[in-house]
């Protein structure tokens, strides 16, 4: 018996095998947004790890924000995940939305992402 999947599952599936398909080896910068918090990790789905992982969760950035549910919120992790996997040895990636659409806190953490160094 198949799956039996909602909307926001079939299209994160959908996503993901788009990137899968695409990658070429690279690493994958995943994002995953709550109401409250962004998180972003680049993961090597060949090794199966984390290679960096950043969020408005850690105590650097809840001292420095004000809340964790906002476009310069989201700006700051991409630019720290940028920071982490250049000094880790990663400059290309592609990038996994999930089931988001590219646009708002996705895209700001894109775009500071991009301006911090990484390739995709």
């Amino acid at each position: 018996m198949g799956k039996h999947l909602n909307a926001t599952e079939r299209r994160q599936a959908r996503v993901r095998r788009a990137i899968r398909a695409a990658a070429n080896g690279r690493p994958r910068l995943s994002v995953f947004r709550s109401s409250k918090q962004i998180y972003a990790q680049i993961i090597d789905d060949k090794a199966g790890r984390t290679l960096v992982s950043a969020s408005t969760l850690e105590k650097e950035m809840r001292e420095k924000l004000r809340t964790g549910a906002t476009v310069e919120a989201a700006a700051a992790v991409g630019k720290l995940i940028a920071e982490r996997a250049v000094k880790a040895g990663v400059k290309d990636v592609v990038f996994d939305r999930g089931r988001y659409i590219y646009h708002g806190r996705v895209k700001a953490l894109a775009e500071a992402a991009r301006e911090g160094g990484l390739n995709f």
